[in-house]
């Protein structure tokens, strides 16, 4: 065969091959006027505060949905609503157990990017809890408490392992505002997996103790996600604002 020939016949099989993450991966973002933001478990929309301020500034329409962390399907739903609301192409963002609704609701027509900040990436169907067992788990966990079949963190664990480089002040107003979790919320299966056909951004907490970093890293991999890594808590939207924002202004095509 002729190397010309040859090459013809690879290029070729590469685009056969080139399906789902990888090939969103490599989609450039379509133009974006609106950002969607989904907050994540012992947390409500006001986690989102300085970002938003930041992309308002950018010009961007931004809203934050208040998920009732009651099961992902309330909580897709509640984003759904959010997002149909929407005029034109939308990045939608999650955080922590959020990366879960926006994977499920992330296949809305209205979304042209996806961005997730130390956020769970489940694919379709998948054991999640399974997949976090094979990483440590991290401290924040002994810090759980459950009421009436909700869990919530005490402050002890809010404050040293959550939010651990926020300034206390703030800290102690976010877990003023925490949302408890229905104790079956991460047990809950998706059916969807929109990062295999949007374009991913992932911002891993390198410091975080919620989620291993490693399972982060793991997941931005897995998706084929545009990655970046900061030096923080769980809480990077609030302690690393900037670029946070800066991220979702890149997913926005800016």
């Amino acid at each position: 065969m002729k190397p010309l020939s040859k090459l013809c016949l690879i290029a070729a099989s590469l685009l056969m091959l080139g399906t789902g993450s990888a090939m969103a991966s490599d989609i450039a973002p379509v133009k974006a006027d609106n950002v969607v933001l989904v907050h994540g478990s012992w947390a409500d929309g006001s986690s989102w505060a300085d970002v938003i301020s930041r992309l308002q500034a950018a010009g961007l329409h931004v809203t934050a949905v208040q998920n009732p962390l009651t099961s992902v399907a309330d909580d897709v739903a509640a984003t759904q609503r959010v997002l149909n609301q929407q005029d034109g192409p939308t990045v939608l963002v999650g955080h922590s157990y959020a990366g879960t609704v926006v994977s499920e609701a992330g296949v809305n027509p209205k979304v042209s990017s996806l961005v997730y900040v130390a956020a769970r990436a489940p694919d379709a169907g998948e054991d999640f809890v399974a997949l976090s067992g094979k990483y440590p788990t991290m401290p924040v966990r002994a810090g759980t408490e459950e009421h009436d079949g909700f869990v919530s963190l005490k402050q002890d664990a809010f404050l040293k392992y959550f939010a651990s480089d926020v300034p206390h002040d703030k800290a102690m107003q976010l877990f003023a505002v925490q949302q408890p979790i229905a104790k079956t919320l991460f047990t809950d299966r998706t059916t969807a997996a929109a990062w295999h056909s949007k374009p991913s951004w992932y911002a891993v907490s390198s410091l975080d103790q919620t989620i291993s970093p490693d399972l982060e890293r793991f997941l931005a991999k897995r998706m084929g996600a545009t990655t970046i890594e900061l030096p923080s808590s769980h809480l990077s939207l609030v302690s690393h604002s900037k670029e946070i924002a800066d991220l979702i202004l890149e997913a926005s095509g800016r």
